[in-house]
């Protein structure tokens, strides 16, 4: 009968830790859940390069900022080219008005990405090369609530839908 009791106690012990480690990974999670990532749009392809274009960058949590944000543009491949993935930071960056360098919840900034100096200038059928390519957005930012620490997040990929009017940047379907 003793050895039953503490064989027991065992069990009941090994199951508190279980449900104990469970209820700090499922806190974890949803705290990890609703970290604030950073959203991105195109602005039309109207008039010049395709490669020229403002892109837009949206803070899309409705709790925490985007503290310290660094935008990076990628041309993740350019088909038949042979190029490899490339990163350069974005230029022209605006801020809302007081913003610094962050976004508030629902704040948006806008960008440009000097894709040219990666692809090469100048360039003989921008609009093609456009069309073969893949792009993405790197932004590095600091973690809500533990300002030391950085987050790094990748955009899904980008390419050039000429089937909208006027032709704009969109995400790539899946597949």
């Amino acid at each position: 009968m003793l050895l039953a009791r503490g064989g027991a106690r065992s069990v009941q012990q090994a199951l508190l830790v279980l449900l104990v480690i469970g209820f700090i990974a499922s806190v974890a999670f949803g705290a990890w859940s609703l970290r604030p990532t950073p959203s991105y749009a195109s602005g039309d392809v109207t008039v010049g390069s395709p490669f020229d274009v403002t892109f837009r960058v949206e803070n899309k949590s409705p709790w925490f900022a985007l503290s310290n944000l660094k935008i990076s543009c990628v041309v993740a491949h350019v088909r038949a080219s042979g190029m490899e993935p490339t990163m350069i930071g974005a230029t022209d960056v605006r801020f809302p008005a007081g913003g610094g360098s962050g976004l508030e919840p629902g704040e948006a900034a806008t960008f440009t990405c000097p894709f040219r100096t990666l692809i090469g200038h100048p360039i003989n059928d921008d609009s093609g090369v456009a069309q073969r390519s893949e792009i993405y957005f790197r932004g590095t930012y600091d973690l809500p609530l533990l300002g030391s620490f950085r987050i790094t997040d990748n955009s899904a990929r980008f390419i050039l839908n000429t089937r909208l009017l006027p032709p704009r940047w969109t995400s790539k379907p899946p597949g």
